[in-house]
């Protein structure tokens, strides 16, 4: 890699996480994305990319986009939908100490590419790893353990009050898929966790499926 003897330098993932002797076999698995970098908090000199595999749960295939629960109701399935993209910028900016910022943008623009729903937040922000987890199907928010890094670290369910306050609304981890195939053919996150530098991007489209 051309580093000079006297040359200090780290292995991270790309999560900041130094890797060290005792965290090695925790965080070094097959197919990770690693950074070599000068310090753990070095500005990266371009944008990576990192291939994301996994094996998408059969109900992603069969059931996003139907809301066969909502609809069977006889219910307009649309509000649901969109209920569910604003549950992530509630739990997103639930520990805010300054003001909640919530958007919802409908763009129709042909000059910026197809039609759009987007929902805008100043929340804390999720890392690489929990975009990812973001996408795995029945994957519930609040309880993932082991490999799973959660959105909802230290997550205590709240007081009984409304389901549009206390974001408990894809308690399962299923809404936001089925909302996002709903509207649309495909996803696009960007997210800055609160405490790092780093902007993620996923994207996720039908064609990948």
């Amino acid at each position: 890699f051309g580093i000079a003897d006297d040359e200090n330098f780290v292995i991270t993932t790309t999560n900041r996480k130094e890797i060290t002797e005792d965290n090695f076999s925790e965080l070094v698995q097959d197919g990770v994305t690693l950074y070599l970098l000068q310090s753990v908090d070095q500005m990266l000199l371009l944008a990576t990319k990192e291939r994301i595999d996994f094996l998408p749960h059969y109900d992603t295939l069969v059931k996003s986009g139907m809301y066969e629960y909502y609809a069977s109701e006889g219910q307009n399935p649309l509000p649901f939908a969109l209920a569910e993209l604003i549950d992530n910028s509630l739990s997103a900016t639930s520990r805010n100490t300054g003001i909640r910022s919530i958007q919802i943008k409908l763009l129709f623009d042909d000059s910026q590419g197809k039609p759009a729903v987007a929902v805008i937040d100043n929340g804390r922000g999720m890392t690489s790893k929990q975009l990812n987890n973001w996408a795995v199907y029945r994957l519930s928010k609040f309880t993932r353990q082991g490999d799973f890094e959660s959105d909802h670290s230290g997550y205590v369910r709240p007081l009984p009050v409304p389901r549009s306050l206390n974001s408990d609304i894809s308690y399962f981890g299923v809404g936001g898929k089925q909302a996002v195939f709903f509207v649309g053919q495909s996803a696009r996150i960007i997210s800055k966790p609160a405490d790092s530098q780093d902007v993620h991007e996923f994207v996720l489209s039908k064609e990948d499926f």
